[in-house]
């Protein structure tokens, strides 16, 4: 099967500026898949290449199989893209909007049927005769989805959609992305609130820098960083400590002590024998496993300026 997006070697130049640097990774259809990476990385660039806004320097993307370059057409008809900034037409209203979107891709009134769906899906039914300079920056962002789909992309890339915008919103952005996927579309998502990712992506990209750092299933990322913690609720002040959990200590105050623990090399059982027998008593335990977030943190800081 031809893969939904296919990086292949792609470099870009900005002067000086190596802004992406051999980039190379295909994403399979019918992913969910998380771009992420510190502000800077090259996502934003890599996502233009795909939309046809800019060009590589070297290497090539293919869209279910069509060079972005050469093959420009099919490649956008197969691509619909949400981006961060909002921009609106102040000449149109939502319904008209969507329909001259729509005829961008060749399409007439056998895609009204599909217009109206999407603007019951994303509650723009009663905005559909409204002028786009009125409505809220939560709608506008719900008709920026709905131009990017109104072509029915197989792929779907959707920058910083939920930048600014409320829960209720936010809660409604994943539930229509997740009825997406199951409907077969692949999703590619860039987002800073790396828990979304967490909780909906099945496979993850890190970019740092303009180079790829890591590419894994979710699953093989997470087990990546080996430490959790161990968070005690103390019944007295927290003191004279076994010596060898002083590098494992990460808090130590009057109610709480919390140590990281190699999943592998330190056993709990030790631990809390080691502190019976130095008389430090405690109420409750939790353990807290790695996060998406301390992967990234891990793979993005510069450990040389540490």
């Amino acid at each position: 099967m031809v893969a939904a997006v296919s990086i292949d070697h792609v470099h870009k130049h900005y002067g000086a500026l190596h802004a992406l640097n051999d980039i190379n990774f295909d994403i399979e259809q019918g992913t969910f898949f998380g771009l992420l990476g510190p502000n800077g990385a090259g996502k934003s660039t890599l996502i233009s290449i795909m939309a046809g806004l800019c060009r590589t320097t070297n290497g090539t993307i293919r869209i279910m199989g069509n060079d972005v370059q050469q093959q420009w057409r099919q490649a956008r008809q197969a691509l619909g893209v949400v981006p961060q900034e909002i921009a609106h037409d102040p000449f149109f209203t939502v319904h008209e909007l969507l329909r001259l979107q729509s005829g961008y891709f060749g399409l007439g009134k056998e895609n009204i049927p599909w217009i109206e769906e999407l603007l019951e899906t994303l509650s723009l039914s009663d905005k559909a005769d409204t002028n786009m300079q009125f409505l809220s920056g939560g709608m506008k962002r719900r008709v920026l989805i709905a131009q990017a789909l109104v072509h029915k992309p197989p792929v779907v890339v959707l920058d910083e959609p939920t930048a600014g915008v409320d829960v209720e919103l936010r809660r409604m952005l994943w539930e229509f992305t997740q009825r997406l996927h199951s409907m077969g579309h692949t999703i590619v998502l860039t987002t800073h609130y790396l828990e979304e990712a967490e909780a909906l992506c099945d496979r993850i990209a890190i970019i740092n820098k303009g180079e790829l750092i890591a590419l894994d299933d979710k699953a093989a990322l997470l087990a990546r960083q080996p430490y959790r913690l161990l968070r005690l609720s103390l019944t007295h002040k927290c003191a004279d400590l076994p010596a060898d959990l002083h590098d494992k200590v990460v808090s130590c105050t009057d109610g709480e002590l919390v140590l990281r623990l190699h999943r592998e090399t330190d056993n709990i059982g030790h631990v809390l024998e080691a502190l019976r027998e130095r008389h430090i008593h405690f109420t409750d335990l939790k353990t807290e496993e790695p996060n998406l977030e301390d992967v990234f943190v891990n793979l993005t800081t510069d450990k040389e300026s540490v």
